[in-house]
């Protein structure tokens, strides 16, 4: 499958002179996204949107670059090159993170190492100043932007995990707010943090891609989405017991587990 130069704008063609593309499937992020490859030249990564005014970050890759560039001075990411709209699309071309996906089918040895070194790399993440991270993620602003994605229609109920299945998107927003914690142990997130989403080599954290929703939040959103992914069918190289071996090395011996399964 190819992507023409001709097609994107010239502010991002321009750095791709010369490269390649192939088609990125591994991860749900609901993007086109393409890796650029040049021989002698470190590999890039270009995602295309349709131009979104959906309310949740994670639908609109300009946030996407503001968050990539903020986070970069604080642990692995892509550094952002390019952010371009042109024609009712967005564009972001960013330098390719070296290393192996966490979702990748990491041979049975390795997978207790994976999994310490994906609960370790949260932690780091966690340990930024929150006071220093400008992008909210707080539940009241995360739950109002779903409120005003199932007033626009933008929730679909297909994708509801097994546990919300028959339920439309106005009575899941029901629950959400009448079991809402009262508090929330707020932290810098990645809020998306699945194992598509991080990145490793030699054992360590080397990157985290997929940035949109990150901003300051309850860190069981984090380690709720991890533990779903780890047990997801999506990741059968995983599985069952898998999420509390991740939320041990996180440091969680004894977890909340109503936190957890809010969210």
């Amino acid at each position: 499958m190819g992507l023409m130069l001709e097609a994107l704008p010239q502010a991002v063609s321009r750095w791709l002179q010369g490269y390649e593309a192939e088609p990125v499937t591994v991860g749900m992020s609901g993007a086109g996204v393409y890796r650029w490859r040049k021989a002698g030249e470190p590999g890039l990564i270009l995602k295309i949107r349709p131009d979104s005014h959906d309310p949740d970050p994670g639908f609109r890759l300009a946030p996407e670059a503001e968050k990539m560039r903020w986070l970069s001075a604080w642990v692995p990411a892509p550094e952002v090159l390019e952010y371009s709209q042109q024609d009712g699309c967005e564009y972001l071309l960013m330098t390719e993170i070296a290393g192996r996906s966490g979702a990748e089918n990491w041979p049975p040895e390795e997978r207790p190492r994976v999994v310490v070194a994906i609960a370790e790399a949260l932690k780091r993440l966690h340990s930024i100043p929150l006071e220093r991270c400008p992008f909210d993620q707080r539940l009241e602003a995360k739950l109002a932007q779903v409120r005003r994605r199932t007033e626009l229609g933008l929730v679909d109920p297909a994708g509801f995990d097994e546990r919300w299945q028959g339920k439309s998107a106005e009575e899941l927003l029901e629950v959400l707010l009448q079991t809402r914690p009262t508090d929330e142990d707020l932290v810098v997130c990645h809020g998306d943090y699945c194992l598509p989403n991080v990145l490793l080599q030699e054992g360590k954290l080397s990157g985290f891609v997929d940035l949109g929703r990150l901003g300051v939040a309850d860190r069981y959103q984090d380690l709720a989405l991890m533990t779903r992914s780890l047990t997801s069918d999506h990741n059968p190289q995983f599985g069952e017991g898998w999420d509390r071996v991740f939320l041990e090395a996180y440091g969680l011996g004894e977890p909340d587990w109503e936190r957890l399964e809010f969210f």
